[in-house]
């Protein structure tokens, strides 16, 4: 791939430039707002000039309501060899170009499993897909080179490819994606008019939990409206535990033993099955999940503290598969909570003593 057109210079469409880019190909930046494409050319994501001739691929990356209008007008004007869009649904862009009568051997659906909370092309990195899934919708209609450009494209990314039926995938969005984000912000809402004592006590649970929900509203209408039924359907059942669940807390109130227990196991059931269902989360690099032992350390909100911490770990020759800070309210320290292999924690306890720091038990 030499050249490519990148249509929509929001967070994906930019960070694939900037991937592109950084790896020799020649990017073309196209946007409705052409001061986005400006934005995204000046951080060096490629040219906001259109391109002379026809490019080897062209990259839609707008919202999903227009990703088909915007994939017709692009290959009834033969801007390009191969076409991919990157949306998060696959199933309804690609009936509604069907239904446009247009010739799909040129198109494969695609989308990148990354993203942050913030959007538009100040938000992008180049490093955004690295090691992520990025999902490749092929169909028996899709040419051969088409397939390798997007192929070349993951790789130039530097994501992970799978390959997978549409419908399949907007199910399986829903469940991974679609429905987190929308549990994620009905809890959040929780807190929208809640005392400011109970606020002041949030941790590290609660920051976990709503962390998605800072994402754009705009922007996840527009993601929900072409996903609508799959994430109805997971959001059933979610509702469905739910209900149970409010059944089981009821009964742990009630006088009666045998209804205690009743909601006692009620609740039970429900936590067991979160448990069997965390389980099947991927873990580091999408292998098999690793419990790790947690070394949690004090450490004090000044700078270098995390510089220092880290290096005295691997003096002691540990890896840290994972890191996490938790803020302590009103003080400036807080608890660093190193995540390594269990035969490792004993050792790097006593190493991180020794040279003076604070460990929590």
């Amino acid at each position: 791939m030499r050249t490519a057109l990148v249509i929509g210079t929001g967070l994906i469409g930019t960070s694939a430039a900037l991937a592109l880019a950084g790896r020799g190909v020649t990017v073309h930046l196209v946007d409705h707002d052409a001061e986005r494409a400006r934005t995204a050319a000046a951080l060096g994501a490629g040219t906001d000039e259109r391109p002379e001739g026809r490019v080897d691929l062209a990259v839609v990356a707008v919202p999903p309501a227009h990703v088909a209008t915007t994939l017709a007008e692009a290959m009834r004007a033969g801007v390009a060899r191969g076409y991919l869009d990157v949306a998060s649904v696959k199933g309804g862009p690609r009936r509604e170009l069907e239904g446009m009568g247009l010739d799909l051997s040129a198109y494969i659906g695609t989308h990148p499993m990354s993203g942050k909370e913030r959007s538009g092309p100040l938000a992008a990195t180049a490093d955004l897909f690295e090691g992520r899934p990025w999902v490749l919708t092929p169909t028996r209609e899709t040419d051969t080179e088409v397939l390798n450009l997007a192929l070349e494209l993951v790789a130039l990314c530097r994501a992970v490819p799978v390959v997978m039926d549409a419908d399949a995938h907007d199910r399986a969005v829903a469940l991974v994606s679609h429905t987190p984000q929308l549990i994620s912000s009905m809890v959040a809402a929780r807190l929208e008019d809640a005392d400011d004592t109970a606020v002041r006590l949030c941790g590290q649970g609660i920051r976990d939990v709503t962390r998605i929900a800072a994402s754009d509203p705009r922007m996840w209408v527009e993601i929900l409206s072409a996903n609508p039924g799959p994430v109805a359907d997971v959001l059933a059942g979610v509702a469905a535990d739910l209900d149970e669940t409010v059944r089981a807390l009821r009964s742990l109130q009630s006088s009666d033993e045998s209804k205690r227990q009743d909601g006692a196991d009620g609740i039970e059931d429900v936590l067991r099955r979160g448990n069997a269902g965390r389980v099947r989360v991927p873990g580091k690099h999408g292998t098999a999940p690793t419990a790790y032992e947690v070394v949690a350390v004090l450490i004090s909100d000044q700078p270098g503290e995390l510089a220092r911490i880290f290096a005295d770990t691997g003096r002691a020759g540990v890896n840290i598969e994972d890191v996490r800070i938790e803020h302590a309210t009103g003080q400036q320290a807080g608890l660093v909570q190193l995540m390594v292999e269990p035969t490792a924690a004993p050792l790097l306890t006593a190493a991180l003593r020794e040279r003076g720091w604070s460990i929590r038990q």
